[in-house]
């Protein structure tokens, strides 16, 4: 297994280590729930480090982006990230990925899932006919994310860049901790607000930055995370993780990822999907709420008040905010609507569930 710079870190605090897209990570410290509500509430640090980073630069990098994404990068000026995606030829996700605008028309760098690191790269290489300069920095990138209420207000103190008040999906270059060339950014994956932190990994600057954040933030309630907390924070949001909720057989449009599939421009299966949207897709990406007492995991199937099967479960949870179980599948269009009322075969019962309107934690 690959470790994080990190990883020692994890181990000393006490954190229960597995493997997850090869890399050996915290999957929680003191518990899902105790680290769920830390995050909701004030703040906690999650290691991010196995995520994937690409630099590409010159005058053919935007071209490059705008032909194998969906979004629309050409609306992005520096200091901007863009949520978006890749597809294939079949119009399924090959992954989901930030883009941010590092210089408007010339630097750019994606943020792509750790799994799917090699297979976006050659992808994209594939693609670029160009020859656009690409530069795979995954493997020399730290990246905390530092989420929650009062995140920024604790990191503020470890920078002379205003991070207060970064705007959504916006990110700025400082000195952080001491550490040269940061970039902080306000995208997120918990609906909890904050920020991440990526920084170059030489001369001990992931011990330095971890030590910083926790001897500003430990008197403050700032708590390490763990990767399950992780994902009951995202699923309560209805944001999408690869390989549960979408994959390479899975496009934007059945995801509800319409909004981030700009039709403006050409891109990788662009016509097929134009083709889907008019048609209306056969299957969409629900949320929905059990009914009746039992935890939906993935792959569980969905059915109609007949036995008929309709879809299956992407995610699932016991919802820590709720109190009661949640989660997302795919189901045949016309069971789609909101209220919708599905049943989750669970140990051979078929338990009641609605359809619900995501997300289904509101964050104030």
């Amino acid at each position: 297994m690959k470790q994080t710079p990190f990883t020692a870190k994890h181990i000393a605090a006490g954190a229960r280590m597995a493997e997850f897209a090869g890399y050996n990570m915290p999957i929680s410290y003191t518990g899902i729930n105790d680290e769920h509500a830390a995050v909701r509430n004030n703040a906690g640090i999650f290691d991010v480090s196995h995520m994937g980073e690409f630099i590409f630069k010159g005058e053919g990098a935007l071209d490059l982006i705008q032909r194998v994404t969906t979004n629309d990068a050409a609306k992005l000026t520096a200091g901007k990230v863009q949520y978006s995606s890749l597809t294939n030829e079949n119009g399924g996700i090959v992954d989901d990925l930030l883009v941010y605008c590092i210089e408007e028309n010339k630097v750019y760098m994606l943020v792509v899932n750790a799994a799917n690191i090699d297979k976006d790269w050659d992808w994209i290489s594939f693609h670029n006919t160009a020859g656009v300069e690409m530069h795979n920095i995954s493997d020399k990138t730290c990246l905390l994310a530092v989420q929650g209420p009062n995140a920024a207000k604790i990191l503020q103190s470890l920078t002379e860049t205003d991070i207060l008040n970064l705007k959504y999906y916006t990110f700025v270059k400082c000195k952080f901790a001491g550490v040269d060339n940061v970039i902080v950014s306000a995208t997120g994956y918990t609906g909890a607000g904050g920020v991440e932190i990526y920084f170059e990994d030489k001369d001990g600057n992931a011990g330095k930055v971890w030590d910083a954040i926790f001897e500003a933030g430990s008197a403050k309630g700032l708590k390490p995370i763990g990767l399950g907390a992780r994902d009951t924070l995202r699923l309560e949001m209805g944001y999408c993780l690869y390989g549960n909720d979408i994959d390479d057989f899975t496009t934007p449009l059945e995801a509800g990822l319409g909004w981030i599939t700009k039709f403006s421009k050409k891109f990788t299966a662009s016509d097929y999907l134009q083709k889907q949207k008019a048609a209306g897709p056969d299957k969409k990406l629900v949320g929905f709420e059990m009914t009746e007492k039992g935890i939906p995991r993935h792959d569980y199937r969905i059915k109609d008040s007949e036995g008929n099967l309709i879809g299956r479960v992407t995610s699932g949870t016991q919802s820590p905010t709720l109190g009661r179980a949640i989660g997302m599948g795919y189901v045949m269009s016309e069971f789609a609507p909101i209220d919708s009322e599905i049943f989750i075969e669970v140990r051979d019962k078929l338990l009641k569930a609605r359809v619900s309107k995501l997300p289904f934690v509101q964050q104030p």
